[in-house]
């Protein structure tokens, strides 16, 4: 019977590891390949010109600039929309007056909990119309027509949010921090409602104010989902590439204005696309896949801490 088991076992594992070889490895090493060559992505005729995509990378100022605007979102994008969807789920599940059930969510948590999720419902394709008519530059715009309306623009010199090159990516930010915040909040609030009740009375029995429960007693025991939330959050900074080729300007998959939001997804597919340059454009996805790959790991390890046990 011991021996006996491996041959069911090989013979459950077998198609889902033909299947994951064959359509995520391979394509990954058919990339790679590729980017050794100078296959223009409209022919089967490529020459192997070796490491020479990659030097080419170093020395392209507009790749190092969607670099830089990844990182941009890399850092920021983690960082604030944590932050908020944990302020918030805190409030909703232990922020509200104690009564004689004890430590409790503030009155309506449920029905906030599905207006901040509702964001996520949302396809992409819906964010970019919502939010150009957020961003529009006329009167009808309603990020302008708020602040004609408060006197800090005129109509005639409206804020120009999208094409201002100092501005763009902070817009970017926003769309996506307030399209995954819901997500996250969700996410955290189903961590802190697993987390005993008893704990927090007896922190708050002991004199603890709520800030002092959030940092030494909440942020400690969600720390794997905090972990987990910017990995997936890390990714999502990495591969923007669907929000700002609609909402940026500029033709071919956006960027605009002059690359000042160019992210390397963008910038990779106008290359393999548009300008016949699929090898090029193959050695940035490598890029894409090393950088992604060794972030997480890096967070992953830079985070770590011992799992407290309740």
């Amino acid at each position: 019977m011991r021996h006996g088991k491996y041959p069911f076992i090989v013979g459950f594992l077998f198609l889902p590891i033909v299947l994951y070889v064959g359509l995520v490895l391979w394509p990954y090493a058919q990339t790679f390949g590729y980017s050794l060559t100078d296959w223009s992505g409209q022919s089967q005729e490529m020459n192997f010109v070796g490491l020479a995509n990659y030097g080419k990378l170093l020395d392209d100022q507009v790749f190092l600039g969607a670099l830089w605007h990844n990182l941009f979102l890399l850092i920021l994008l983690p960082v604030v929309t944590i932050l908020i969807a944990l302020f918030f789920a805190f409030m909703l599940n232990v922020g509200g007056k104690g009564g004689t059930g004890g430590v409790q969510g503030v009155r309506g948590a449920g029905f906030y909990k599905v207006v901040f999720f509702f964001p996520q419902v949302l396809s992409i394709a819906i964010l970019a119309v919502l939010w150009g008519a957020v961003y529009r530059t006329d009167g009808s715009g309603l990020a302008n027509g708020i602040l004609i309306k408060l006197g800090l623009a005129t109509e005639h010199d409206p804020v120009q949010w999208l094409s201002d090159p100092d501005m763009v990516m902070w817009c970017v930010l926003a769309v996506l921090v307030w399209a995954g915040v819901g997500f996250y909040l969700v996410l955290f609030s189903a961590a802190m409602q697993s987390i005993p009740k008893d704990i927090y009375e007896a922190a708050l029995l002991d004199g603890a104010k709520r800030g002092q429960t959030f940092f030494r007693i909440t942020l400690p025991l969600l720390w794997e989902t905090v972990q987990t939330a910017w990995v997936y959050l890390a990714i999502v900074a990495m591969d923007a590439f669907a929000l700002v080729s609609s909402i940026t300007p500029g033709a071919y998959f956006g960027g605009g204005p002059d690359h000042h939001s160019e992210l390397i997804s963008t910038y990779l597919m106008r290359g393999f696309l548009r300008n016949g340059q699929a090898g090029y454009a193959c050695a940035m996805g490598v890029v894409i896949f090393f950088f992604t790959l060794i972030l997480s790991v890096v967070s992953l390890w830079v985070t770590k801490r011992e799992k407290i046990e309740y």
